[in-house]
């Protein structure tokens, strides 16, 4: 039996039961391939179901506020992902008469629609023979053909997505770009299942026996750390909240006033200062982002001052206004104090 047709049969087999393949309509498997891009699939399916009782077709989610966009991706991060679907949603209103575009070429054209989710939207749906390559596509084919060079190089990923592209069974690219995806989601895991796996066979790097020590990647970024004191202004069960609006993390959603500090020093001076009129305070917390990490403490102070600027929002409409993970966080240890 060839590789190509092992894989398809252990997908038949093997594959999860999962709402977005339940029929090929572009819409739904655009929206779960961003939100899958965010999170696993387990955290990931209430936000789809979620998504598309809010926004059923793509002229709903093109006409809708923006505010009731985010608030809807509540929780997922990344808000500007976000944003680019209902950019894209509107472009497709305009650009394409409404009807999603049916070839790699136009797929790209979208905000946000880089080449993974154009070849996944692409072969699922309108059986396009482009290989989609993510990371479980990266994983699986790094080993399968022992490619032992850096995979996010330039020239890496060049040649991996050659590889996945030689690899593609043309005569139903959408199956095989699942099963790829679903064997490096289940079984080529970074500790890999290879007893389970049925490419196990013509796997080059289970042979030479370095499937542990692939894909090869260059040292990750060094991550920034910035510090953050916020400040509860409450008033007639009412919250001052700013709207974000600069370049920056959070953007266009509602947080606290702040106050950044540049350096750990200054945040602790900081800290110490507003310990001595504060009501209550958070204690500090720390918040995780991709590329920089978040140290903050929050403040409840009685008083306000000129400086302070915002939108007066009821607490009981809090659900309704599009905010950051931390702000939540934040907002049950005040509410729970």
């Amino acid at each position: 039996m060839n590789t190509n047709k092992a894989l398809l049969n252990w997908y038949q087999s093997n594959k999860r039961d999962l709402p977005w393949r339940s029929n090929r309509n572009p819409y739904h498997i655009w929206i779960s391939e961003v939100i899958l891009q965010q999170t696993r699939v387990v955290q990931g399916t209430p936000y789809f179901h979620r998504f598309l009782k809010n926004f059923p077709t793509i002229q709903a989610l093109a006409e809708a506020e923006e505010n009731e966009v985010l608030n809807v991706w509540k929780g997922l991060g990344y808000y500007s992902r976000a944003r680019n679907l209902q950019f894209a949603a509107q472009q497709i209103m305009k650009e394409f008469n409404g009807e999603f575009p049916t070839t790699h070429k136009e797929l790209l054209k979208l905000k946000g629609v880089g080449p993974y989710t154009a070849a996944a939207i692409g072969s699922i749906a309108f059986n396009l023979p482009v290989a989609a390559v993510d990371g479980n596509v990266i994983r699986v084919l790094s080993r399968l053909f022992n490619y032992t060079s850096i995979v996010n190089s330039t020239i890496g990923m060049k040649e991996i997505s050659a590889l996945a592209n030689e690899f593609l069974n043309e005569q139903a690219p959408g199956d095989h770009n699942q099963a790829i995806m679903e064997l490096g989601a289940l079984v080529c895991l970074p500790t890999p299942k290879c007893d389970r796996c049925p490419l196990q066979p013509s796997c080059a790097a289970f042979a030479a026996k370095t499937q542990t020590t692939l894909p090869k990647k260059s040292p990750k970024k060094s991550i920034k750390i910035r510090y953050f004191v916020f400040k509860i202004n409450v008033n007639n069960d009412c919250i001052l909240l700013e709207k974000r609006t600069n370049e920056d993390i959070w953007k266009h959603l509602y947080h606290l006033p702040e106050i950044e500090l540049f350096t750990r020093e200054d945040f602790q001076i900081e800290q110490q200062n507003w310990m001595k009129k504060a009501k209550w305070n958070s204690g500090e917390l720390k918040h995780i982002l991709t590329h920089q990490h978040i140290v903050s403490e929050t403040f409840f102070m009685e008083e306000l001052n000129a400086s302070d600027k915002g939108e007066w929002i009821p607490l009981r409409s809090l659900d309704d206004v599009p905010t950051p993970k931390l702000f939540q966080t934040i907002m049950d240890l005040y509410l729970g104090a």
